[in-house]
């Protein structure tokens, strides 16, 4: 398990808080990043919205390769290498 980062923010009249910025380092995000905020039990987690976004993808992406038959990095290179030699030449 990774180490655990602990810190406080207030919440501000209109429900703002401000990341600590040791927070801010450890999810990679700065002025202007989106953040996603997943509520779990007693516990609300945040992320680094474009990680979550690649994480919900690569779930829901999971298993696609075999259904397809790619097993392995070779079959993956093969049928790129298949798909450049039926592109049309510009």
């Amino acid at each position: 398990m990774g180490s655990i980062l602990v810190d406080n923010a207030k919440v501000m009249a209109k429900g703002q808080i401000t990341l600590p910025k040791d927070i801010r380092t450890v999810l990679g995000v700065q002025t202007g990043d989106r953040v996603t905020l997943i509520h779990k039990d007693d516990q609300v987690i945040i992320m680094n919205s474009a990680v979550y976004a690649m994480k919900m993808l690569q779930v829901a992406m999971e298993g696609e390769a075999e259904k397809s038959g790619l097993h392995s990095d070779d079959d993956v290179v093969d049928m790129l290498m298949e798909m450049r030699r039926e592109k049309p030449a510009r």
